[in-house]
């Protein structure tokens, strides 16, 4: 299987962590998130890990923040990229929220895009990151309606990748 690299989005409470955990049932899959270096941050300055609107809005500006100020995030999917073409590892779902950090890691990764839709679910739009999801002409979309039907797309994503080396 050639490895393949996808930037994975979806508004909060969508199902995009459970449909990578489906898609690891089927490959050897790595799950990271763009945020993570700034939760680490934001747990050292107090936040206590929920994901409150205040919360959420709090990590987005805090994102903001590290990006204009060192690129930290960005860097960091940089290193996380490097890890995963040296392992043994197949797809690389990476965690992007904003719509101009999403088109830069596609073009400098040659990433593919997937939005992850939950059936009844609104986007959030009390931040800057969550309020943007749909602003990006993805190249996937999943529907997440059921856990039984995710499980089957995840399936076939993996398949397809396997199989054609792009889906």
């Amino acid at each position: 299987m050639e490895k393949q690299i996808i930037i994975i989005n979806g508004t909060g409470g969508s199902g995009k962590d459970t449909f990578v955990d489906f898609c690891s049932k089927y490959g050897k899959v790595v799950n990271f998130s763009s945020i993570d270096k700034v939760k680490e941050i934001a747990r050292l300055i107090g936040w206590d890990g929920q994901k409150t609107e205040k919360d959420r809005k709090f990590l987005s500006d805090l994102k903001r923040l590290t990006t204009d100020y060192n690129d930290m995030a960005f860097n960091s999917i940089t290193d996380a990229v490097v890890q995963f073409e040296s392992s043994d590892n197949e797809i690389l779902f990476i965690h992007i929220r904003e719509p101009e950090e999403i088109q830069r890691a596609a073009s400098i990764f040659k990433a593919k895009t997937l939005l992850v839709k939950r059936v009844g679910l609104s986007n959030i739009q009390t931040n800057y990151s969550d309020a943007n999801v749909d602003n990006y002409p993805y190249d996937y979309i999943i529907e997440n309606t059921t856990l039984e039907e995710l499980d089957s797309n995840a399936s076939y994503f993996v398949n397809q990748i396997e199989k054609d080396g792009i889906i």
